[in-house]
C-alpha cells in the first residue's frame, strides 16, 4: 500500500495528511520565531476548544469530547517540557515543513497523527451521527423505557454478531475437529488414551524441534525455518502434544492464528535474539534492579514474586522472562535448596508483604510433593495472606489438574486467614477446550478462584475478539483480571498494538458487556515500577509524536502523591502501521476509525 491507507472517508495519502496538517498552522509559522509560533498555535487550540463548547454547534455532545481530548493532546505536544522529555519537537517538524525544509524523516504515520489531531480540534470528526440511542422528543415513562429497550436489543444483537465471528474451542465444529486432531497426535506419538491423559507423559513428549512438531501438527515452510533458526540460536521453543492438537490440520483456515503466534517465533523476534551477541539479556521489566534477593522480585509494598522453578513445558514467544528461560523443562531449573530457603526467609523478614505470587517458569509442573513442601513453607509465614500461583498449565497441560492436585491446593485455603488462587493466561477463545473447563471447575469446587491475564497482542486485537474471550471465560469459571498492553520489548515488536487500540477496546467493545464480564483492568507495565492503569488519562500524558508516527507517553508511577519516584517515557506503536496490518488480514478499517481519538 506504500503511503496510502483506506479510511471511512476515503483513501488517505501522505500528501493529503501533510497538506491538512501544515495548512492548519498560523500564518506566522512561515517566518516568525519558533516561540511565537508556539504561543499562536496554543492560543488557537484554546480558542477552538472554548468556541466549540460555547457556540451553537451541530456536533453531537459526544463529538465535543473529541475536541476536548484533542485540545489536551495539542497542549501536551506544544509544551517545552514535553519536547525535553521526548528529545524531539512536533512543532519544529511542522514549522520546518511549512518553511519548505525537506523533512524526509517524517513518515506517513507522523502526518496521519497530526492530521487527525487537526480534524479533531476543529470538530470535523463526526463519530456519533448515526445509530444514536437518543430518546425521541416527547417520550417518557414506560414508552421511553420500551424505546430504549428496543435500542439496547439492537446493540445486543450487534454484539452477538460481532463476537460470533470468532470460533471458540467449545463450538461443536471445534470439538469434532479437536477430537480428530488428538487421535492423529496420539497415533503419531504411539500414545494410548491413558498416556495422553497423563501430564507426565505430555511433559516427556514436548516438541522441541521443527521435526518433532511437524510430526503432530502441519507447518508451513516459513514456520519450519523459524523453528530451525530458534534451535540454532538457542532460543527456547517447546509445544506440548496437547497444545499441538489444538492447531488446525489446514494451514489456511486462520482460526488458529493466535495459537501459532503463541509458540512459533516470527522473523523479527529471531533477528534480535539470534543476533551476534547471542542470548543478550532482554530484561524489559528491569527485574535485575527489583530483585532484593535471589528468586525474589518486588515492585510494590504488599506484593512479592517468588520464582522457584525457571522453566515451563511450553514457551510463549512473548514471555516476559524469555531472557531467563533456557529451554522447555530444562534440567537444573529448580532453585538450589539453600537459595530457595534464603528467598523464603527473606519474605518472612518483611512483614509488609502480604501477597506472594509463585511463578517462574511454571511452578505447577513441579511434582505434588515438591509443590507441597514449597507451599507449606510459604503458608507458615504469618503475614502472608494470599498465595497466588501463576501458571499456564490450564491452557497447555490441563491434565495436570488431577483430583490430588486440587485437594492439595485447596488445603491451603483458610477462610478469614489465607487465600490461595490461580492466575492463568488464556489468550484466545480458540484455546478454550472441555479439558481446560474441567481443570478450572476442579479448582473452583475446592474454593480456589481462577483469574485470567490477557496479553493484548496484534493476534487478539481485532474488533470484539477480546470481548469474545472475556464472555467465554466467565462461562467457564475464569474471572477476567488484567489485560496487559504488550510490553515494549525490542524482540516482540510484531506483537505490539497501539495503546489507543486497547483503550478503544475497553471503552467500546468491553463496555457493551455486563460488569462481571468486562471488569478486568487494562494496564501498561512500566519497567522497574509495575502496572500503570490505562483506563484513565491522569496516569499518563501524551508528550510527542515520533517521526515514524509512534506516540510518546509519559507514564506516572503508581507511587504518585504517595512517594517520590521518576516518571517513565515510553514509545508506542504507530497507529497507521497497525491499521495497515489489520487491512492486510482483511479487516474493514472503517470499524476502527475512532482509534485516533483515544490517548
Amino acid at each position: 500500500m506504500n503511503d496510502q491507507i483506506s479510511a471511512a472517508n476515503g483513501p488517505w495519502t501522505r500528501e493529503r495528511f501533510l497538506q491538512e496538517a501544515v495548512a492548519w498552522l498560523p500564518d506566522l509559522a512561515r517566518e516568525a520565531p519558533l516561540e511565537a509560533v508556539r504561543q499562536a498555535t496554543l492560543e488557537r487550540v484554546n480558542r477552538l476548544h472554548f468556541e466549540t463548547y460555547s457556540g451553537d454547534q451541530s456536533l453531537h455532545d459526544l463529538d465535543l469530547i473529541v475536541v476536548r481530548d484533542c485540545a489536551r493532546a495539542w497542549r501536551g505536544l506544544l509544551h517545552p517540557r514535553s519536547e525535553r522529555l521526548a528529545g524531539l519537537s512536533v512543532l519544529q517538524a511542522l514549522v520546518d515543513t511549512a518553511r519548505g525544509a525537506a523533512r524526509d524523516d517524517l513518515a506517513p504515520g507522523f502526518w496521519a497523527e497530526v492530521c487527525h489531531l487537526v480534524r479533531g480540534i476543529e470538530g470535523r470528526e463526526r463519530l456519533h451521527s448515526a445509530d444514536s440511542l437518543e430518546m425521541p422528543p416527547g417520550l417518557a415513562g414506560r414508552d421511553a423505557a420500551r424505546h430504549r429497550s428496543l435500542e439496547l436489543d439492537r446493540l445486543g444483537r450487534e454484539l452477538d454478531a460481532r463476537i460470533g465471528r470468532y470460533e471458540h474451542g467449545l463450538a461443536p465444529a471445534a470439538l469434532e475437529r479437536r477430537a480428530s486432531r488428538a487421535r492423529d497426535v496420539q497415533r503419531a506419538l504411539g500414545a494410548t488414551p491413558r498416556q495422553w491423559s497423563d501430564w507426565r507423559w505430555q511433559v516427556r513428549h514436548v516438541a522441541r524441534t521443527s521435526a518433532e512438531l511437524a510430526r503432530v501438527a502441519p507447518l508451513s515452510a516459513d514456520e519450519r525455518a523459524a523453528i530451525d533458526r530458534a534451535e540454532a540460536g538457542k532460543v527456547p521453543f517447546g509445544v506440548t502434544p496437547y497444545y499441538a492438537s489444538l492447531l488446525d490440520a489446514a494451514l489456511d483456515g486462520g482460526r488458529d492464528r493466535a495459537l501459532r503466534a503463541q509458540v512459533i517465533p516470527p522473523a523479527d523476534y529471531l533477528d534480535v535474539l539470534c543476533s551476534a551477541e547471542a542470548r543478550v539479556a532482554h530484561d524489559f521489566m528491569q527485574e535485575a534492579d527489583t530483585s532484593p534477593a535471589d528468586l525474589v522480585t518486588r515492585r510494590y509494598a504488599g506484593v512479592a514474586i517468588l520464582k522457584p522453578y525457571n522453566t515451563c513445558p511450553q514457551i510463549c514467544v512473548y514471555c516476559q522472562r524469555n531472557w531467563e528461560i533456557e529451554a522447555p523443562m530444562a534440567r537444573g531449573a529448580m532453585a538450589r535448596p539453600d537459595v530457595l530457603s534464603a528467598a523464603i526467609a527473606w519474605l518472612g523478614d518483611h512483614p509488609a508483604i502480604h501477597d506472594v505470587l509463585v511463578t517462574g517458569g511454571d511452578p505447577l509442573v513441579l511434582s505434588d510433593s515438591r509443590l507441597e513442601a514449597l507451599l507449606d513453607r510459604l503458608a507458615a509465614i504469618p503475614h502472608v495472606e494470599r498465595i497466588r500461583i501463576g501458571s499456564r498449565t490450564p491452557v497447555t497441560l490441563p491434565m495436570r489438574f488431577t483430583p490430588a492436585l486440587a485437594r492439595l491446593l485447596g488445603s491451603y485455603r483458610q477462610p478469614g486467614r489465607r487465600e490461595l488462587c490461580l492466575v492463568t493466561h488464556v489468550e484466545h477463545p480458540y484455546e478454550i477446550t472441555p479439558e481446560l473447563v474441567a481443570a478450572v471447575d476442579r479448582l473452583r469446587r475446592r474454593g480456589i478462584s481462577v483469574y485470567n491475564q490477557l496479553v493484548f497482542t496484534f493476534h487478539v486485537s481485532r474488533r470484539f475478539e477480546a470481548a469474545a474471550l472475556r464472555r467465554l471465560l466467565r462461562r467457564c469459571g475464569l474471572d477476567p483480571y488484567y489485560t496487559f498492553n504488550a510490553k515494549g520489548k525490542e524482540e516482540t515488536a510484531s506483537y505490539r498494538v497501539p495503546i489507543a487500540r486497547l483503550v478503544q477496546e475497553q471503552k467500546e467493545e468491553a463496555r457493551l458487556m455486563p460488569g462481571l464480564t468486562r471488569t478486568d483492568e487494562p494496564v501498561f507495565n512500566v519497567p522497574g515500577l509495575g502496572k500503570n492503569p490505562l483506563n484513565a488519562w491522569q496516569h499518563r500524558d501524551l508528550i510527542s509524536i515520533a517521526p515514524d508516527g509512534s506516540r510518546l507517553y509519559e507514564f506516572h508511577p503508581w507511587e504518585k502523591k504517595i512517594a517520590p519516584q521518576r516518571t517513565y517515557v515510553a514509545r508506542d506503536v504507530p497507529i497507521l502501521s497497525y491499521l495497515r496490518r489489520l487491512e492486510a488480514i482483511g479487516e474493514d478499517l472503517a470499524e476502527y476509525r475512532g482509534i485516533w481519538y483515544y490517548f
